[in-house]
């Protein structure tokens, strides 16, 4: 067989359709902090480990000066951990909350499983807040075979650290082995760069932004829009295929590895 194991994102990925759980989060953070920041501006940097991605918001230019006429000084890196220190406590009970899984996992796992290969994952969530995810997750059917977190390793997305580490973790010869999936730009890079076959989900992902409810009652056409604009920036990042969820995986793979 060509590949040993798939590694999974969480959220947008297999749990929360749509990646809504840290929006609400870092609006309501950076609003401790006198700053207004748009749902847009939360969402660009998605897919990073969460203190690089409070990092890239201050360093966006709007909120940079934002924050200097509000608070009087450029951001600094003091700055950054304040608001990381804020926002993982609020994060960790809001994820939980927001740990459906995506429709179509448990029986892709189930798929994947019956074809011999590992179930790896990685995410730009904490330790701390994947201690309120997993064992919802494991409710409803889905545990993976390791789990790497942001602050596992001193560098994450975009970098190949947490690919790695799924090698390590799962005894798998090579990243080469591997097939990454996941809905955001940081996360198709870490594939990347670990030189794995990357998978971008759309519709369910971050560049998309929608629940299931909100995306069915969509008129076709526009789906096939929202699906084009997200399959575009996947694979700008260099996806080597796009689905529109997870639930479509075993037929991508029944065509990759007959």
């Amino acid at each position: 067989m060509r590949y040993q194991a798939v590694i999974f994102d969480w959220a947008g990925t297999t749990v929360d359709f749509g990646s809504f759980a840290p929006m609400g989060v870092f609006v309501e953070t950076f609003a401790d902090f006198g700053i207004e920041v748009s749902i847009d501006e939360a969402r660009a940097p998605m897919g990073l480990p969460k203190r690089a991605h409070i990092e890239a918001m201050l360093a966006a230019p709007r909120i940079a000066a934002a924050w200097q006429d509000t608070r009087g000084a450029v951001p600094t890196q003091a700055d950054v951990d304040a608001l990381y220190a804020l926002f993982v406590p609020k994060n960790e009970t809001v994820a939980a909350r927001y740990a459906s899984l995506v429709p179509g996992t448990v029986e892709t796992m189930a798929a994947l499983r019956a074809r011999g290969l590992k179930i790896g994952s990685t995410t730009g969530y904490t330790r701390s807040i994947m201690a309120h995810v997993l064992p919802v997750a494991a409710a409803q059917g889905f545990s993976p075979d390791n789990l790497v977190c942001s602050d596992d390793l001193p560098g994450g997305r975009p970098g190949p650290g947490g690919m790695l580490r799924c090698c390590a973790d799962l005894g798998v010869d090579s990243p080469r082995a591997l097939i990454k999936v996941d809905d955001t730009v940081p996360g198709i890079l870490e594939g990347v760069s670990a030189g794995a076959l990357t998978v971008g989900v759309a519709l369910s992902g971050n560049a998309v932004g929608l629940s299931l409810e909100a995306l069915a009652a969509l008129p076709a056409a526009e789906v096939d829009s929202l699906r084009e604009k997200a399959g575009s920036i996947l694979l700008k990042a260099g996806a080597d295929h796009v689905i529109d969820t997870i639930a479509d995986l075993p037929d991508l793979l029944s065509w990759l590895d007959p």
